[in-house]
C-alpha cells in the first residue's frame, strides 16, 4: 500500500518506537544496529528471555527496555509504533499476526512464513487493518546486487540469457540449532534460509517464474536438513536462473555470473556488510564499500585468468536503506520496500523447489 501513511504512529516530530522480538543472530547483528542507525526510528524494546542476550542488548543500547516475552511487549502495544519479528522462523506468522491484530505495523525477517498461503493471509490481514507489513530482504541492498541492477538498467549486458547466483560456505560440521533442525515445524535448512535470498534476488531482477527444478541433498555427517541445494528457475522473461546454496563448498564459485547477448558480468566474494556488523562496526562514512581488488568484471573474452572484459566498480552496499524506506513508508506513505506478496512469490518458488527435489520433477507455476 502506498500514497498515505499507514496508521498514525508516534507523536509528530518524535521518532517511531520500535519493539524488536528476538536478539539472536538476526536481531543483534542485523536489525538492532540498523534500526538504531535510522533517522526517525528508535530501538525502544528488545524481547529476549536469555539473560546473556538481555545483558548484551543493554550494553549495546543502554536506554533500551527489556521484555522477557512477546506477551509483555504486546501488553503495552500502545507505547510502540512498529514491531520487528527477528525470532525463529516458526514464530514469524503467529507473532506477525498478533502484532497486526494489536494495530501495529510489522517488519518480519525472511522467510516471512513457511508457505506462500500463510504469507498471503498475513498480507490480507495487513491490508484489512491498513498496516504496513514488510519483509526484511536485506540482500536487495548487497553491493553486487546493486551493481548488477545498474548494469541491467544501462543495458550493458544486452539481453540476459542466464543468471548464476551462488551463496556458498564451507562448514563441514553442522553447528546445530533450529536453523539446522530436521523438524519441518522449524522451517530450517538452506533452501528456506539462503534460498530465500537468492530466489528473491532472481525474481526482482528477472521477473516471475514459470517453472522450477531443484536438487537438494543432506551431505554432512550428522546433518538433519538440506545443506547443498540447487534451484533452476525459468522466468516468464525467458531468463534462466541457476541458484546454488550450500554449506559444503570447499572451493567457492563466483557470487554472480550473468551472461547476456552483449557481455557478461562475473563477481566473486560476499558483500562486506554482514561481516562488518558482526565485528561491531556501524553504518557511517565509507559503509558498504569494498576494495578495487574485489571488483567484478564486465565484457567478453576467453582469458583463463581474468575471463576478459574490464573491471566494474562495485557500488557500496546499503543495508541502512531498508529501514530508511520503512520509516519513510510509515511517516510519509512512501512505498513498502519489500511487500509480503513479493515474499509470497518467492515462497511459491521455494515450495516448488522442495517438491521438485523430493519428486524429481520440474514444477510448473
Amino acid at each position: 500500500m502506498t500514497g498515505t501513511p499507514l496508521g498514525t504512529p508516534g507523536t509528530p516530530g518524535s521518532p517511531l518506537r520500535v519493539g524488536l522480538v528476538g536478539y539472536g543472530l538476526a536481531g543483534s547483528v542485523f536489525h538492532a544496529p540498523l534500526i538504531a542507525a535510522t533517522e526517525g526510528l528508535v530501538l525502544d524494546t528488545v524481547v529476549t528471555s536469555n539473560p546473556e542476550r538481555q545483558q548484551q542488548a543493554r550494553a549495546e543500547f543502554p536506554d533500551v527496555r527489556l521484555a522477557a516475552g512477546p506477551d509483555e511487549l504486546f501488553d503495552r502495544a500502545a507505547e510502540l509504533d512498529l514491531v520487528v519479528v527477528a525470532s525463529p522462523n516458526k514464530t514469524h506468522v503467529p507473532l506477525a499476526t498478533t502484532a497486526l491484530k494489536a494495530g501495529l505495523p510489522v517488519v518480519v525477517d525472511k522467510p516471512v512464513a513457511g508457505t506462500a498461503a500463510e504469507a498471503r493471509e498475513l498480507a490480507a490481514l495487513a491490508e484489512e487493518r491498513s498496516l504496513l507489513l514488510s519483509v526484511f530482504q536485506n540482500r536487495r541492498w548487497d553491493n553486487d546486487f546493486l551493481t548488477l541492477r545498474k548494469l541491467l538498467d544501462e543495458g550493458e549486458l544486452g539481453d540476459v540469457w542466464r543468471f548464476e547466483s551462488r551463496f556458498e560456505r564451507w562448514r563441514p560440521k553442522p553447528k546445530g540449532g533450529w536453523r539446522e533442525s530436521g523438524d519441518p515445524a522449524e522451517i530450517g535448512g538452506l533452501l528456506y534460509d539462503l534460498g530465500s535470498h537468492v530466489v528473491d534476488q532472481a525474481l526482482v531482477l528477472f521477473g516471475p517464474a514459470t517453472a522450477v527444478y531443484a536438487e537438494s541433498d543432506i551431505r554432512r555427517p550428522g546433518a538433519e536438513t538440506d545443506d547443498d541445494t540447487f534451484i533452476a528457475i525459468t522466468h516468464t522473461s525467458g531468463v534462466r536462473s541457476h541458484l546454488y546454496v550450500s554449506a559444503t563448498t570447499a572451493q567457492l564459485g563466483p557470487r554472480f555470473r550473468v551472461l547476456g547477448s552483449a557481455a557478461g558480468y562475473v563477481k566473486y566474494g560476499l558483500d562486506p556488510q554482514e561481516a562488518a556488523l558482526r565485528e561491531g562496526r556501524r553504518p557511517g562514512p565509507g559503509w558498504g564499500a569494498e576494495p578495487e581488488s574485489l571488483w567484478g568484471r564486465v565484457g567478453s573474452g576467453e582469458s583463463p585468468v581474468t575471463g576478459g572484459g574490464r573491471p566494474e566498480p562495485t557500488l557500496p552496499g546499503d543495508y541502512p536503506a531498508y529501514y530508511a524506506a520503512v520509516a519513510k513508508a510509515l511517516l510519509e506513505g512512501a512505498p513498502n520496500p519489500v511487500t509480503a506478496l513479493e515474499a509470497a512469490a518467492a515462497l511459491d518458488v521455494l515450495e516448488a523447489a522442495r517438491r521438485s527435489a523430493r519428486e524429481k520433477v520440474t514444477v510448473t507455476l
